[in-house]
């Protein structure tokens, strides 16, 4: 597998939480985004979350991505500052 940097990861991140305007969306959703085989991306897409400032839930309640276990869900808090890079 290529390497997929955190950069890569931030990216489709960050355009998913700009897209969805709040809402949630699965993180398998960022790793489907930058790498075929996207399973074993999953604990970095739960890392790179985190350090982006993305909120994570779990049936409804904020939960740490990296700790929790199960499925979790994630957005951008409207407040972020950080926002989807440029296209182009």
């Amino acid at each position: 597998m290529a390497e997929i940097s955190d950069d890569q990861i931030a990216e489709a991140l960050l355009r998913l939480g700009a897209e969805r305007a709040g809402r949630t969306f699965c993180p398998s959703e960022a790793a489907r985004a930058v790498a075929k085989d996207w399973r074993p991306l999953m604990p970095e897409v739960r890392r790179v979350a985190k350090q982006l400032g993305l909120r994570a839930t779990q049936r409804g309640v904020p939960v740490d991505p990296i700790t929790a276990r199960g499925l979790i869900r994630l957005a951008q808090d409207p407040g972020c500052a950080k926002g989807a890079p440029d296209a182009g």
